[in-house]
């Protein structure tokens, strides 16, 4: 089994002054569970190199397990200081497709072309596609087959609007990922704030917020051995 994990290289929170990117727990607890499944994970951004972390990911105070994995170990951090530039991915050579979340996604991958044809590509192989938080917002341009986009009448989930309301970006965001997956005929659902919810619709896995990030990467390693 071969991963290809992607990454945001956004580090602008709009116009706050703030820095965001990748959040850490939805790189790491991912990242363990494909690694200790078995699979060979490849790091990719759209700018190569050292992906922005959201700072506020880092917070200790927000460690879990896998993040404090993660940030011991050796060949994970250099794996991420040299994530490969995404236009250099070739979607033949892996099985299965994942992208953590933390806000930077709603900037860059959701809107790049590079992205968006890695998506409908692994979609369109029979590969499953894995999101999870912010990042199901990266599928809002992708197409299925016959034009109409890729979420259409699929079961989806990611970063709720009330989520998004209680850590005050609803206005900052350049779009909310719930109203965003609904406007594009996704079938929508979510659970409690903070809480762990999946959806898993054939090929598309999709979780709703940090939490939610080592669950939907063990349903996309379970669809990649269905």
């Amino acid at each position: 089994m071969k991963i290809l994990v992607v990454l945001t290289s956004h580090d602008k929170l709009g116009d706050t002054g703030h820095k965001t990117g990748f959040w850490l727990e939805e790189l790491a607890a991912p990242y363990y569970v494909f690694l200790d499944a078995g699979a060979d994970v490849t790091l990719a951004s759209p700018l190569g190199g050292q992906p922005p972390m959201d700072p506020k990911s880092d917070d200790t105070s927000l460690d879990t397990d896998a993040t404090r994995r993660f940030r011991q170990d050796k060949e994970a951090q250099q794996a991420l200081a040299a994530t490969l530039p995404l236009s250099s991915v070739h979607p033949g050579d892996y099985d299965a497709l994942f992208y953590p979340g933390g806000h930077g996604p709603l900037w860059d991958l959701a809107e790049s072309s590079v992205s968006i044809g890695l998506i409908e590509s692994f979609y369109q192989s029979g590969k499953p596609v894995g999101a999870v938080c912010h990042a199901p917002g990266v599928l809002r341009h992708a197409k299925a087959e016959d034009g109409q986009p890729l979420v259409k009448g699929k079961r989806v989930t990611g970063f709720s609007n009330s989520e998004e309301a209680a850590v005050n970006l609803t206005e900052v965001v350049p779009f909310l990922v719930e109203d965003e997956l609904k406007a594009k005929g996704g079938l929508y659902t979510r659970g409690d704030d903070w809480g762990v919810h999946i959806e898993r619709d054939d090929l598309l896995i999709t979780g709703q917020n940090p939490a939610s990030s080592e669950a939907t990467a063990a349903a996309l390693i379970g669809r990649l051995r269905h």
